[in-house]
């Protein structure tokens, strides 16, 4: 607005101004809005941007290129690992019981120039040792089960021998299956990869709708020893619990975990909802150390650990954000005791 404008308004009398200011008043309250959302904006992207391995629940995979190293160099400047004239350990050599085979390599000739010959080989002290780790060549064994057929010399009729319910069950041993369903499920290798995997490491001929049967019949029967160990896991008087996203024939999943000193058990489920913890832990009375994640908020806090990793990570994070401008006051027990259990002015993990 020129001056011009702002006089020929103010001679149109006391209404006009008054309600002139009233339009710039709403429209500063609008700009201020919007400015303080911007603001609010910009923080929560260079939160994301500053967001690392280091500082949050980020994987370090998901680290950008040109983040901060994990480790620079100490003080006397030297780089991290073994430095150039370093002496290397290498590895280290197996005990004599577990070599397969041992190859001895005599000395040809002397440096004088004396061909030794085989009446010369006579060790004069220990042999310098090096040690080579090799797959066997491996190929399937078939085996093939013959039902003989004999007749009877009392009736006359003909009876035919019947193959054991182990072997009648598949046309695949026990060792072959379980390299399968380890492939499949441990490795997360599609079917058809295990079937060309099978084709070339083991020589054996195999279908993927084989390979869907074989993950059938090891699926029910792990169905029994699984629930002894949920069992397991539930009864103890601690455990550690976690969960991350997990993808499934396409569709984005969640893999949940739980573990004791001694056990593990995984489960697959729709999400990372509170109610697949509930499920997950069921009745237990176990303290719980988790993150901060949502869905562990139906624990009790007296059965409830925040992870020390998280709270790091946390706090670290919590150290980048931008100061205020507001003089600090200083913090009590109380302060403390709401940043450990809540964080609640942190960005939730997500």
């Amino acid at each position: 607005m020129e001056r011009a404008d702002a006089e020929a308004i103010y001679d149109q009398g006391r209404e006009a101004v008054v309600a002139v200011l009233l339009r710039m008043d709403e429209q500063i309250a609008r700009l201020e809005k919007r400015v303080a959302q911007q603001d609010e904006r910009i923080e929560q992207l260079e939160r994301r941007i500053g967001r690392s391995s280091r500082n949050s629940s980020q994987p370090p995979s998901a680290d950008l290129p040109g983040g901060p190293p994990k480790r620079g160099k100490d003080r006397s400047g030297r780089k991290q690992g073994a430095q150039p004239g370093h002496e290397g350990k290498g590895r280290p050599l197996l005990p004599a019981w577990a070599v397969n085979e041992i190859v001895e390599h005599w000395p040809v000739d002397c440096g004088c120039g004396h061909v030794f010959a085989e009446a010369d080989r006579v060790s004069t002290g220990q042999p310098a040792r090096h040690q080579v780790e090799d797959l066997p060549v491996m190929a399937v064994t078939v085996t093939e089960h013959q039902c003989q057929r004999e007749r009877c010399p009392g009736c006359g009729q003909t009876a035919t021998g019947v193959l054991p319910t182990e072997v009648a069950s598949s046309a695949f041993g026990p060792r072959l299956q379980a390299a399968i369903v380890t492939l499949s499920i441990r490795n997360r290798i599609s079917r058809r990869d295990v079937v060309e995997l099978c084709e070339q490491l083991f020589a054996s001929r195999i279908s993927t709708g084989t390979i869907d049967a074989i993950l059938t019949r090891a699926g029910d029967a792990l169905t029994e020893p699984y629930a002894d160990l949920l069992d397991r896991v539930r009864g103890a008087e601690a455990l550690n619990m976690d969960e991350t996203g997990w993808r499934l024939k396409g569709a984005q999943r969640a893999l949940w975990g739980a573990f004791t000193e001694r056990h593990a058990v995984f489960a697959i489920a729709s999400s990372r909802h509170e109610d697949h913890a509930r499920d997950l832990l069921a009745d237990t009375t176990a303290i719980v150390t988790s993150d901060r994640w949502w869905a562990y908020g139906h624990l009790p806090l007296r059965r409830r650990q925040v992870c020390w990793s998280h709270l790091q990570r946390d706090f670290a994070a919590h150290a980048r954000r931008p100061r205020s401008r507001e003089r600090p006051r200083r913090s009590g027990p109380q302060d403390m005791r709401r940043a450990v259990l809540g964080m609640g002015d942190l960005p939730p993990y997500r």
